[in-house]
């Protein structure tokens, strides 16, 4: 899963040129103002989400936070989203090169999709335990993600941030009130697990405190006066503001918020949840899918990966149904070998090494971003799911897979390889990697962030295992099935919750009967789909369409198929809808033919 936080909508080094679009004719009028019009919206994006700026390693404001819950926001943030679909209009097709009708077609989709979100009443639950930005601010505040600790400046921004974060927290307690008034609340089984993420950050132990960690790495260029201005002040800004303001959510969402809590586990149980569900469904696959189709295509897909399972359970000699195989593999020992987290990070390191003799035949461009693998923050790891964070648009700051590693000599590897393929090479650290670093993309392209592309192809790269050297043991093999199942469920329970009004416990339930993922696990994943409807569809729907284009051009082309063009192709435009990706690559088809 690539972590994209929901409020801002908007990811090993070799000497390659991204080879991307084709270059545009010689600059008209008309491009050099849609270029403009592109080039303006990209900015006025980082000055309504100054956040983004930073993720993508643009720095002027990263002193900033928005209060994204406030009205003064949503009135921007409308006017934005509504200018530019205005301004869009005004540039027809046949003016445009193919590129410039891509963009145009992508910007409609942001503003249009942005635009419907106003319909509904998200802002009311602003905070979750998988996915609101009081996460995030809590990888910022550790010193070693997008925000730099590198001068006194930087660390001065920081405490202005953390300013305006808190302007943020509370108005997330003012949404929350509302919400109870309005029948928009968590239900009781999230609000569980937030409370000990907001609680372990009351903690006066400045040693730990996460907000304090970036003092503990002052660098030595530092003089000793600013040190110990720093110091204090960041002291003062933990105990005096931080704390309080952590301890006052976290009293307020034990006691009132909790008693307010939803019974229902789906978004049924709010006002107007259907309408929102439809609407989450197409944010995220990027369709037009229903979610009645969308349910059916699940237990047809479970119905097909299962069979596959079976043979790989017949494969290793396991006697007993495949239920039972479930649970052979989620207890065996020998599938748990460590007993110290580095080794789970030294194993994802040499998956990586033996695919790197295979990567030429797969692909041809690849990204100059250095790459990283990290274990998961220890503050939210519980919780956490693994996880990919872009480098920086300047390519100075890696690509990051986190790993959660809450027990590792429970932790089991049996699924590392296509956990791999997916979170880092050739998933998302190459799809995101090559985006950013395009010299043709206009800016606001290379930012964007659309799940039915962008976790399908992740997904599809866990396909690719067998090309790329791996899976040569069954039981990671089984580990792809696994994970491909596990997208398949999702299909089943996130529409079961949503839709048709399953449980909590139906959902873990038919997981626990479909998948090999362990219980504390798949009841992870449950509470994370009841707490952002729609987002676990996009894996699937995807990697689907991927398939169904890569065979259609195999089929079509024949011997003149080659996977490194069809990958280009697939790559090069960056994040879009799934319907624009297979239009362009049913148009390389033809030009092929």
């Amino acid at each position: 899963m690539l972590k994209k936080i929901t409020f801002l909508f908007i990811a090993i080094a070799t000497v390659y040129s991204c080879k991307q679009e084709p270059k545009k004719e010689e600059s008209s009028n008309v491009s050099a103002d849609f270029a403009t019009l592109l080039d303006n919206y990209y900015e006025d994006g980082l000055r309504l989400n100054p956040i983004n700026a930073t993720t993508a390693g643009d720095n002027r404001y990263d002193d900033v936070f928005t209060n994204f819950l406030s009205d003064d926001f949503a009135a921007k943030a409308k006017t934005h989203f509504e200018g530019y679909k205005n301004k869009l209009a005004s540039f027809s097709d046949e003016d445009l090169t193919e590129s410039e009708q891509m963009s145009k077609a992508i910007l409609a989709w942001e503003c249009d999709i942005n635009l419907a979100e106003f319909n509904y009443k998200a802002n009311l639950t602003p905070i979750d335990q998988m996915w609101s930005p009081n996460l995030f601010m809590g990888q910022l505040a550790s010193g070693s993600s997008a925000q730099p600790f590198n001068t006194v400046e930087d660390y001065e921004k920081w405490m202005k941030r953390v300013d305006g974060y808190l302007e943020w927290m509370s108005s997330a307690e003012e949404k929350m009130r509302e919400g109870m008034e309005k029948g928009h609340v968590l239900p009781k089984s999230l609000i569980k697990k937030v409370l000990p993420q907001l609680e372990s950050l009351t903690t006066e132990d400045m040693d730990t405190h996460l907000f304090y960690q970036p003092i503990k790495n002052l660098p030595d260029s530092f003089t000793e006066e600013e040190k110990t201005a720093l110091t204090d002040a960041y002291g003062s800004m933990v105990k005096d503001k931080v704390i309080p303001a952590y301890q006052k959510l976290h009293d307020f969402m034990k006691d009132e918020y909790a008693q307010m809590g939803r019974e229902s586990s789906g978004i049924q149980g709010e006002p107007n949840g259907d309408a929102y569900y439809a609407h989450q469904i197409k944010k995220y696959t990027t369709t037009n899918m229903t979610a009645a189709e969308i349910h059916d295509l699940g237990l047809s897909e479970v119905a097909r990966i299962r069979s596959q399972m079976e043979e790989i359970k017949e494969q290793v000699g396991f006697e007993g149904d495949l239920k039972a195989f479930f649970d052979f593999v989620r207890n065996n020992k020998e599938l748990m070998p460590y007993t110290d987290p580095q080794q789970v990070i030294d194993n994802f390191n040499a998956i990586h090494d033996r695919m790197k003799p295979q990567i030429e035949k797969l692909f041809d461009v690849k990204p100059k971003t250095p790459f990283e693998v990290r274990r998961t923050e220890a503050f939210r790891e519980k919780s956490a799911s693994a996880e990919y964070n872009p480098g920086s648009l300047d390519g100075t700051r890696p690509g990051i897979f986190y790993a959660p590693i809450p027990e590792v000599t429970k932790y089991n590897v049996y699924s590392d390889e296509s956990l791999f393929l997916h979170e880092a090479i050739p998933g998302h650290h190459y799809q995101i990697s090559l985006t950013q670093e395009s010299e043709v993309l206009p800016r606001f392209r290379k930012t964007l962030w659309y799940s039915g592309y962008g976790e399908g192809w992740a997904l599809y790269s866990e396909s690719l295992g067998a090309e790329l050297g791996l899976y040569t043991d069954p039981y990671q093999l089984f580990g792809m099935l696994g994970a491909e199942m596990h997208r398949a469920v999702r299909l089943v329970v996130d529409t079961g919750l949503h839709y048709k009004g399953w449980t909590r416990e139906e959902a873990i339930q038919y997981s626990l009967d479909n998948e090999a993922e362990s219980e504390a696990s798949i009841i992870s994943e449950i509470e994370r789909y009841m707490a952002n409807p729609g987002q676990a569809l996009s894996y699937k729907i995807g990697q689907l369409k991927i398939m169904e284009l890569r065979e259609k051009a195999k089929t079509t082309l024949g011997d003149n198929f080659d996977v490194r063009q069809f990958h280009n192709q697939v790559l090069e435009t960056g994040c879009v809808p799934l319907a624009l990706l297979e239009d362009k690559i049913n148009k390389w088809i033809k030009e092929k033919s």
